[in-house]
């Protein structure tokens, strides 16, 4: 069962809209394919009831609603009521599940709870609602109250219920604890179906949830993305994952291929930001960042598991940066049908490494801009932008100060322009004036970013020059518009300094 829709929406500052529930709804059981969805709890808001109503009337048309499933409570019928306008046919009554939380906020003997347990669920009856029971704190019920717990199993065993819920309500089992606690409700009842409801306090919800399987529960509650209140449920995609791979045994109906389709669609609505290191879901569990990584990816596969991103609808990603080496290079270059000869490879890795020194980000798509920036260089180098300063201050032209060396010989030159690049150019121009040089005229001016590309992007500026030998272009590479605009031009000048 999935309850990203309602236990999932506990997740501080995360409300789904009455749309956003439909949605993610129809893509949980029609392509996740997860057997049932709790959606809401009762008497929330009039919000949540037009919410569930929208959810319903589809589930309805779709022959599904036997699959919807609202969270409820022992109030006398006020629940059943709200169920019966929303169009809902399973409660999960929510009951005590401890005997610390009967007594202290009930502040009801055992008897007194399971007679208005009972109660409930023979109205529930009456109108057609089918009743799972979840036994909140039931894991500090087994550990402080084990008497009581076992005493309401019996009870519930004597009712008409479909499914008795287990949930770790504070997150504080330990794996030893799952499979102990699941085997000895198992072992007196093997009869009844339980669900176990792991959470993620102590980061052990994937573990508790393989050993509860282990120990004969017959369903699971997990949330898309872990999702949950404080640190959020067992996720849904590392539990569906560990399934497949580590317990044969168990049969599961969810289409793991969709998983990160619909995690990227509740991050959307949620506006909770996935981690990029979550298994399964995160933007960099399937990116090999060290070369030797990638190397061996090229030979028999050495750094493969059973772990593949194919599963997911995703693929495996080469990252670029400092750690390359030529073989994660060759990988993007293929998925871009490019190919260099051994010594351009080499240029074109050293220039990937220099940005990762800057920490800056290098994707596939900016791979063919660095290519053009690297193999441009054809000339030798006789002019050199040895560094600059540039200022832009409200209310003032901006400024530049330029360190620059011609043939061995260097210059310092400041002045002011419409913009930094112009005053840049500026300053050049004292520079060669000095020297008794003609630089050539900027003809034209065309920056660019690799489609796809975020703020920290790298940029490509390509301006066109005209001399007395007629027009050649030059191009510069950096995050920085001006920075990118400054390199072409060193470029420009060693070309035309004999």
């Amino acid at each position: 069962m999935d309850t990203t829709l309602r236990d999932g929406e506990q997740t501080s500052s995360v409300s789904f809209s009455a749309s956003e529930k439909l949605t993610i709804a129809k893509l949980l059981l029609e392509e996740l394919k997860v057997d049932r969805i709790e959606i809401a709890s009762a008497r929330v808001s009039e919000g949540e009831l037009q919410a569930v109503k929208a959810v319903t009337n589809w589930a309805s048309s779709s022959n599904l609603l036997q699959a919807v499933e609202v969270l409820t409570f022992v109030d006398k019928g006020v629940s059943i009521n709200w169920m019966l306008e929303a169009g809902a046919k399973v409660q999960n009554l929510l009951t005590k599940g401890s005997l610390n939380h009967l007594t202290h906020q009930l502040k009801k003997t055992p008897n007194q709870h399971f007679s208005e347990i009972e109660e409930n669920i023979q109205l529930a009856k009456k109108h057609g609602i089918a009743t799972n029971v979840y036994l909140e704190d039931w894991s500090n019920g087994m550990r402080n109250s084990k008497a009581y717990v076992f005493e309401f199993l019996e009870f519930l065993s004597t009712q008409p219920v479909k499914r008795i819920m287990l949930p770790d309500t504070l997150g504080v089992l330990t794996p030893q604890e799952s499979y102990d606690f699941i085997k000895e409700i198992k072992d007196l009842y093997p009869n009844l179906h339980f669900d176990f409801h792991a959470h993620n306090d102590y980061d052990l919800g994937v573990s508790n949830v393989m050993e509860g399987l282990k120990a004969g529960a017959d369903g699971l509650h997990l949330t898309v993305n872990g999702m949950g209140e404080r640190a959020g449920n067992a996720p849904m995609a590392s539990s569906i994952a560990v399934i497949n791979d580590f317990m044969p045994e168990i049969e599961i109906g969810v289409n793991e291929t969709f998983l990160f389709t619909i995690s990227k669609l509740v991050e959307t609505f949620s506006g909770v930001m996935i981690p990029s290191n979550k298994p399964v879901v995160g933007a960099n569990v399937f990116t090999q960042t060290a070369g030797i990584h990638a190397d061996g990816d090229n030979k028999n596969n050495l750094y493969f598991s059973e772990l593949m991103p194919e599963r997911f609808g995703r693929t495996r990603q080469y990252a670029l940066g400092k750690s390359s080496g030529k073989a994660n290079i060759q990988k993007n270059l293929q998925e871009l049908g490019l190919q260099l000869n051994d010594e351009d490879l080499k240029k074109v890795t050293q220039r990937i490494i220099e940005l990762g020194d800057k920490k800056q980000v290098v994707t596939k798509e900016d791979l063919p801009y660095i290519i053009s920036d690297v193999l441009d260089r054809t000339y030798e180098e006789k002019v050199k932008v040895n560094s600059y300063v540039l200022t832009h201050s409200k209310g003032l032209k901006p400024s530049t100060t330029v360190s620059i060396t011609i043939n061995n010989e260097t210059f310092e030159e400041s002045s002011q322009g419409d913009g930094q690049f112009d005053a840049f150019m500026n300053a050049i121009k004292r520079v060669f004036k000095k020297k008794k040089l003609e630089l050539a005229a900027l003809i034209d001016y065309a920056v660019r970013i690799p489609p796809g590309s975020n703020s920290d992007a790298l940029c490509e500026t390509i301006i066109t020059w005209r001399n007395s030998n007629g027009e050649f272009k030059t191009r510069g590479l950096d995050s920085d518009q001006t920075v990118s605009a400054i390199k072409a031009t060193e470029k420009m000048l060693n070309i035309i300094v004999s």
